[in-house]
């Protein structure tokens, strides 16, 4: 699926985005990817961090280092901003937002995760709180729109094929 939208920014304007999904990251071909996102599930709840200095609620991602491939990127956002490690990991899609200078790519990831130990802090600084809600609640703490629902909905598939595949061992 492509999803072609716009999302606005209070700090810097509106943009073009053009969503699509993928299944294997080879899909991507070779796309160089800016930024990754986890929609990543503990105990089946959705992982989502606090942003102390934009006071914004999101997945937990971030950039991809030089060197690093986009699933390493996933791990180590992951365990930097909620202190958890990922068991399992799946890319749902990618979007490209048109800015000013440059087109930024990002992936969107689901992931089952679990806990080293508690939250303490983001290496960063950038993330000062973890929390774990119910799926369904995420619009209370961000909405990505259009975009955001369709990731969301396929994260959730996901969640109840992974849930589906431990019950029966075949994972």
């Amino acid at each position: 699926m492509e999803i072609k939208t716009k999302i606005k920014t209070q700090s810097a304007g509106e943009f073009d985005v053009i969503y699509k999904d993928v299944d294997s990251i080879t899909e991507l071909n070779g796309v160089h990817i800016h930024h990754v996102a986890a929609y990543a599930f503990c105990d089946g709840k959705l992982v989502i961090v606090r942003d102390g200095v934009k006071d914004t609620w999101t997945p937990a991602g971030g950039g991809v280092e030089e060197s690093e491939t986009i699933e390493q990127a996933v791990e180590r956002e992951v365990m930097e901003e909620s202190n958890m490690r990922v068991l399992c990991q799946h890319i749902i899609g990618y979007q490209a937002i048109s800015e000013a200078h440059r087109i930024t790519n990002q992936t969107r990831s689901f992931c089952i995760v679990e806990p080293y130990g508690p939250f303490i802090s983001d290496p960063d600084g950038d993330i000062v709180e973890i929390k774990l809600i119910d799926p369904t609640d995420y619009k209370e703490y961000f909405d990505w729109g259009v975009v955001g629902d369709h990731v969301m909905k396929k994260a959730l598939n996901y969640l109840v094929e992974y849930k589906a595949k431990k019950k029966t061992g075949d994972m």
